[in-house]
């Protein structure tokens, strides 16, 4: 078994050698990220070679590829395969093919060869390391020969490196603790689901329901398990748990683990501290949207817990305490009221909210009084947490996009969570007769529309870092024979400043009130929603990026396209954002979200690395 030492003070010629089958039949992937020497971690030698192979050109990549079997191909039925090879597929079962099973991979490995070029490639260990079912390969085989081709090449490529990461890991005897423990935590917490979404195997909790408080239950026994000194379910939902500091075992707060009343915290404040106590305070959602994934919020609470776990099981302790909070409600998706959770804790929580009914006609309150919580305001309000003393609030978060995953990057640093503003408006022309109407006699609506929708493509485009979407868009009453008289649609704009988001809106309406013009047509518009930018406090990013660099990882910096619970913290506390690479491209609020247990574990490294910093600081 190879040491990193041992690997930097080695010949390219023995340091090829040691990295053989890493990358299958491609001896010159070690070979060319010798020169990168010497490597502090093992992650920094994984991100090298990936690096050698996204440098290298396009007809080597391709080689590379061509150099994988086919899953359960004619290479593993004549027993040609290398060994890693026939490891890794023997232990996702596809040695134990039923006929039809065999019959079927056989076909689609034929589709999709025709279709690309190329073997499929998957890293059939998955993202945990212990393999796929054959029905979760079959499934990715058939969903995967649909990608465009230039997609699907970088996704063999995504899954190339996945392969040689696992490979790496078994070379070196190196195993995720922390992150199969993460991803473990989630795969175990998505079990509560609500009807009918959990008869299909699909995520939903969504606020107050049985299952989310199923959900909380399960958090704070974990949370117990962890050590945790206090933990408690809130007035609003949020699962509060609290590791306490010297600082505030100095002042004669002794642990104490166990569970304070629902609504109430022990000593009935929770988050009261003794005189002169700082507490630094983390944590995400456990809500979901409806047919979610597992890692969206849910990481942001399990990544602190993992690092509590191995505090306490080192029986160390910080000169300041640890406050992980789940967030009961983010997405805003049986009531309107999003970031509910967090708001509490700002003083955010508007009283109008309480009365909201859902699609059942339960109001808020009751569901509040339902799941035993007071549903009153003032224990509401008692909730706010005083500013002063706290460290601050940092969230690990999946990054629910494709950058770092095109980037083959584990980690990235947030700079801002972007404004945004939305709109729902209406163009109002003329319907008329499809083929008796002359092209320029009409009033056409949903042309309006089209044109405003790529005038946004271009203009948001010019930004360079400024998105804007017409998710909606609708023809009241349309026929395939009528000229639209009416079209409603959508405007999503973020960016990552105010200013930046304004101009953008500025120019977007102008267009729209330009065009109608033009075309004869009338226009409504309405503002239906507008947050500011929350910007990363530079010390609090910067510490971010000391965790990052300590792991032997580049720093990739990038804005926060979604909202997330630091933006309503951000009103408070001097808070900033550490994204973790989702696999499938970085989908999310889908059930094909995921995260790989080493990406995970990087997180909880970089996590523990902020947390020395403080201590040290």
């Amino acid at each position: 078994m190879p040491t990193l030492a041992e690997l930097n003070a080695a010949t390219q010629t023995d340091f090829t050698a040691a990295m053989e089958g890493v990358y299958e039949h491609s001896p010159w992937v070690p070979a060319r990220a010798w020169s990168a020497r010497p490597f502090a971690t093992l992650a920094a030698l994984k991100h090298a070679m990936v690096q050698v192979v996204r440098q290298a050109s396009h007809d080597e990549q391709l080689a590379l590829i061509r150099a994988h079997p086919e899953l359960a191909g004619k290479a593993a039925v004549d027993g040609a395969l290398t060994a890693e090879s026939t490891h890794e597929q023997a232990r996702a079962g596809l040695a134990h093919c039923t006929p039809e099973e065999f019959a079927r991979i056989n076909t689609l490995n034929a589709d999709y060869g025709a279709r690309f070029g190329w073997p499929f490639i998957l890293a059939v260990r998955g993202p945990r390391g212990t393999g796929l079912s054959r029905a979760q390969i079959l499934a990715t085989l058939a969903r995967r020969i649909d990608n465009p081709a230039e997609f699907e090449f970088a996704e063999a490529l995504r899954q190339i490196h996945r392969i040689a990461e696992l490979r790496l890991n078994d070379k070196f005897g190196f195993m995720p603790e922390q992150g199969h423990q993460v991803w473990d935590w989630c795969e175990r917490l998505a079990r509560h689901s609500e009807p009918p979404w959990a008869e299909r195997g699909e995520l939903t909790a969504t606020y107050l329901t049985d299952v989310h408080r199923a959900a909380a239950a399960e958090i704070a026994a974990t949370m117990r398990d962890c050590g945790f000194d206090q933990v408690e379910i809130d007035a609003v939902g949020n699962v509060v748990g609290i590791y306490h500091g010297t600082e505030d075992l100095t002042a004669g707060l002794a642990p104490s683990p166990g569970q304070g009343r629902v609504g109430e915290g022990p000593g009935h404040r929770p988050h009261g501290f003794p005189s002169g106590s700082r507490r630094l305070l983390t944590g995400s959602h456990y809500d979901t949207v409806r047919n979610a994934g597992k890692y969206d919020g849910r990481i942001g609470h399990f990544v602190p817990m993992a690092c509590v776990r191995a505090l306490h099981g080192h029986g160390r302790r910080l000169p300041f305490g640890l406050e992980v909070v789940a967030f009961a409600e983010e997405e805003g998706q049986r009531y309107k009221a999003t970031f509910l959770g967090s708001g509490a804790l700002v003083g955010g929580f508007d009283p109008a909210w309480l009365d909201q009914r859902d699609r059942d006609g339960i109001a808020m309150r009751e569901a509040m009084k339902h799941a035993g919580l007071p549903a009153d305001l003032p224990a509401i309000a008692a909730l706010r947490r005083d500013p002063a003393r706290y460290l601050g609030f940092v969230e690990v978060h999946i990054e629910q996009g494709p950058v770092l995953s095109s980037l083959d990057l584990p980690l990235g640093i947030v700079t801002s969570i972007n404004a945004s503003v939305r709109y729902v408006g209406e163009i109002i022309g003329m319907a008329s007769h499809a083929g008796t109407t002359p092209m320029n006699a009409r009033r056409d609506a949903a042309c309006a529309a089209a044109e405003l929708a790529l005038y946004l493509e271009r203009r948001a485009g010019v930004d360079g870092d400024s998105v804007g979407t017409v998710g909606l868009l609708e023809v009241p009453g349309g026929s395939i024979n009528v000229v639209p008289g009416r079209c409603r649609f959508s405007l999503d704009l973020r960016a990552p400043s105010n200013d930046q988001r304004d101009r953008l809106r500025d120019d977007v309406l102008a267009e729209l009130a330009a065009l109608c013009a033009r075309r004869g047509l009338r226009h409504t518009i309405e503002e239906t929603m507008r947050e500011s930018a929350a910007p990363s406090d530079p010390v609090w990013q910067g510490r971010w990026e000391q965790a990052v660099t300590a792991l032997g990882l580049p720093l990739h910096r990038l804005p926060s396209g979604a909202g997330h619970d630091a933006m309503k913290l951000h009103t408070a506390f001097p808070q900033a954002m550490l994204f973790v690479r989702g696999e499938n491209a970085g989908i999310s609020h889908n059930p094909l979200e995921s995260s790989t247990a080493d990406d995970l574990d990087l997180a909880c490294a970089a996590f523990t690395q902020l947390l020395d910093q403080l201590a040290a600081s």
